[in-house]
Formats: C-alpha cells, sequence, structure tokens
C-alpha cells in the first residue's frame, strides 16, 4: 500500500438525484469489472439519528451497519465512515475498483475531495442521469427537505441547483436508456455540460472494457475539477443553438448598475432553465460576484477579490489556473473585470435577454462620470450578499 495513494484500490463515486439510472449505472459496473464492491451510505434514515451503510459486489451484500450522525449532519457521517471503510477494503486486498454510490442529494464534489485527502486515487466520477429528467429537476425549485432528500437539517438545498452542480462536477455522464427522451431533452445536456464524456449505460462487457468500465478507471484531478467550478475560471458552456435549446454567452466591460440589476434579477433568473457566471456591480469595483441560477431561484454570492484589485505581492498566493484565466481576458483599463454570464434553456430568447442584460449596465453617462461616482451609487445588493 502506498504512503500517498493507493493505487491497489481504485475509487470510482458515481452519484445523481437519478436513482433508477444511478443504480443501473452501479450495476453495470459491478457486471463490467469482476469483483469491484460498492459502498453505498443510505441517509433517507438521517431523521431517525442514523445513516446506514451496506458494502456489496455483484452476488449482493457483503457487510451492512449504521454510522451515526455528526453534528445531526449526515453528510458529516458519511465522511467519517467513508475512509475507514475504505482503509478496510484496501487491507483486505483484491478489490480491483471501488464504486461509491453516493445517495441521491450527496454532491460529489465534497465526497472527490474527502476521498483523496484520505489518501486514496479518484480514477473518476461519473454523474448518471435519465436524459428525459433533465429539465424536470432543473426547474424544480423546491426545497430538497420537501421531498426527503435533505442531508441535514439545515439543509437548504433545491432540487434544481443540487442536480445542476452534480451534472457539471462529473466529467463523465452515465446515460440511461430513457425512450421518453427527444432530441431536444439530449441537446440540452449537451449544451449544460458540452465537455462531459457522455457514456450510455448500456449493455454490459464481462472483459471490464465497456464504455462505462473504461469511464471509471480514465483518472481525475481533483483540483483541475474544482477549479472548473469557480467563477473566475469556470469552463462555461460556449454559443450553440440547435434541436430548439440555445445557450447565450453574454460578455460585457462595463459594470452594472446596482438598482436596475436588481430590479431585473428575477427576469433575467426565469429567462433560462440554468444560467451562471460572474459579474461586476459599479458600486463593488473590488468584488468578483457569481451567478448561479435555477429552477427559478438565484444564488448570489462573493466570489472573493477580483484580481486587478490585489496588489502585485499577493498575486503569489493565487493559483495559476485562476492567473491563467485572468490573463486570457486582461483589459488595460478594467483588469479581469468583466460580466460573463451564460443561460442555456430551450425556446430561449436570446434577443430579449441581451436587450435586458445591456439595460441593466451603466449608461453612457454614468460611466463617464468615473469610479468615485460609481462607488456612491445605492447598494441594492447588500441584503443579498448579507453585507
Amino acid at each position: 500500500m502506498s504512503g500517498h495513494g493507493r493505487p491497489d484500490l481504485p475509487v470510482v463515486i458515481v452519484g445523481g438525484l437519478h436513482a433508477d439510472a444511478r443504480r443501473a449505472a452501479v450495476a453495470r459496473l459491478l457486471a463490467d469489472v469482476p469483483g469491484s464492491v460498492v459502498l453505498h451510505h443510505d441517509l433517507a434514515t438521517a431523521a431517525a439519528g442514523t445513516v446506514v451503510r451496506t458494502v456489496r459486489d455483484a452476488t449482493g451484500v457483503l457487510s451492512a451497519g449504521e454510522a451515526p450522525l455528526v453534528n445531526d449532519c449526515a453528510c458529516c457521517a458519511l465522511r467519517e465512515d467513508l475512509v475507514p471503510e475504505l482503509e478496510r477494503l484496501a487491507r483486505g486486498g483484491g478489490t480491483p475498483l471501488a464504486v461509491v454510490e453516493l445517495w441521491d442529494s450527496v454532491e460529489p464534489k465534497a465526497m472527490a475531495e474527502v476521498v483523496t485527502a484520505g489518501g486514496f486515487t479518484v480514477t473518476g466520477v461519473i454523474t448518471a442521469v435519465d436524459p428525459a429528467l433533465v429539465l424536470p429537476y432543473l426547474g424544480n425549485g423546491d426545497d430538497l427537505a420537501e421531498g426527503g432528500l435533505a442531508a441535514a437539517t439545515t439543509d437548504q438545498r433545491t432540487v434544481a441547483d443540487t442536480f445542476a452542480r452534480q451534472l457539471e462536477y462529473a466529467p463523465v455522464l452515465a446515460l440511461a436508456d430513457s425512450p421518453e427522451a427527444d432530441e431536444e431533452d439530449r441537446e440540452l445536456l449537451a449544451q449544460l455540460h458540452p465537455t462531459a464524456r457522455r457514456v450510455p449505460i448500456g449493455h454490459g462487457d464481462p472483459a471490464g472494457s465497456s464504455p462505462l468500465a473504461r469511464a471509471a478507471r480514465a483518472g481525475f484531478d481533483v483540483e483541475a475539477a474544482a477549479a472548473a467550478q469557480h467563477p473566475a475560471c469556470a469552463l462555461l458552456p460556449a454559443e450553440a443553438d440547435a434541436h430548439g435549446v440555445a445557450t447565450l454567452v453574454w460578455h460585457s466591460r462595463r459594470p452594472f448598475h446596482p438598482e436596475r440589476l436588481y430590479a431585473a434579477l428575477e427576469d433575467l433568473t426565469c429567462a433560462a432553465a440554468r444560467s451562471r457566471g460572474r459579474f461586476w456591480l459599479a458600486d463593488k469595483e473590488d468584488t468578483l460576484l457569481h451567478w448561479d441560477a435555477a429552477g427559478g431561484a438565484l444564488c448570489v454570492e462573493s466570489a472573493g477579490p477580483w484580481l486587478a484589485s490585489l496588489p502585485d505581492a499577493a498575486w503569489e498566493m493565487v493559483p495559476p489556473v485562476r492567473r491563467a484565466a485572468a490573463a486570457l481576458d486582461w483589459h488595460p483599463e478594467h483588469g479581469d473585470r468583466c460580466q460573463h454570464l451564460v443561460f442555456t434553456s430551450p425556446g430561449l430568447d436570446r434577443d430579449g435577454l441581451e436587450r435586458l442584460l445591456e439595460s441593466c449596465l451603466l449608461t453612457d453617462a454614468e460611466y463617464a462620470a468615473g469610479r468615485a461616482a460609481w462607488e456612491r451609487l445605492p447598494s441594492a445588493f447588500d441584503t443579498l450578499l448579507e453585507v
């Protein structure tokens, strides 16, 4: 067993709110990689104070047990219990692949980081998807708690934003064979995550060389995956328009007027099934703001400073991928400050959306008044940002 990683126990994480698709993907891996073992923590009993852990292979359940809640948090219990279980499997030897099947609303990013920090090698992260359910789930603004899907009593996530993060983090999407899915559904999936490998769960290959089995062991970079989600350097979708689905990529080098943007938030949030990116408010010149919307709900939060607002000495503290992203987009006057928002949806009104966004920017006169005047504009976003 190596000290820095455990190549003798490769770990693939399989998650997703589409439970039937997820279970099918896991069953396919068990069938295609003989000797592989699945670890699953069921958080459905968390309200009663326990998390049920099962370990199984292709023949059935090998062991089952309970992990107590930690700080009234089912996800925390999962974190505490997962690495010791993987260590036990590794000590036993002979397991070619450990499949960590996440419970419905558990997000793969946190678990990939836990497994890696525990000294194991994550060889793949897969989100299982039923293409026919992508739009219904992206449009579902219900709290997870309403559907019994909350991972803690304090869990305030919605179905839509959880599903969006599960989808966009994974470099591999395992697609269920869904007779209800049409071209629009598949196109929506392709535009939401254009860089993902889309692998049909399909039929098995006991030799372990099915597309899904290969994807599970193709390799995974936890740091790169985290960087790809950060609003400053995210790999956002590109312009597209096909099969009734469109993606608008909107850029501007002029700041937003805080009051006009705030007044337009509801219309902008509801204009697309999914929108995300980074933006710049005139009265908050130094703050890079994150835009994250799904299911008719918008989350706006500070993602730290724009690099242009930092002293040169602080740049050494910034990850290289962030510096590279800023350099690609550098403006002689504003540095990396910009608007970069991406909207993806069936039936997207691109022209109307562009007009609305443009109307929220500073006018020529407001822009010409300069930064001292911008800072005096009313801070319409303070309550949203909990400043």
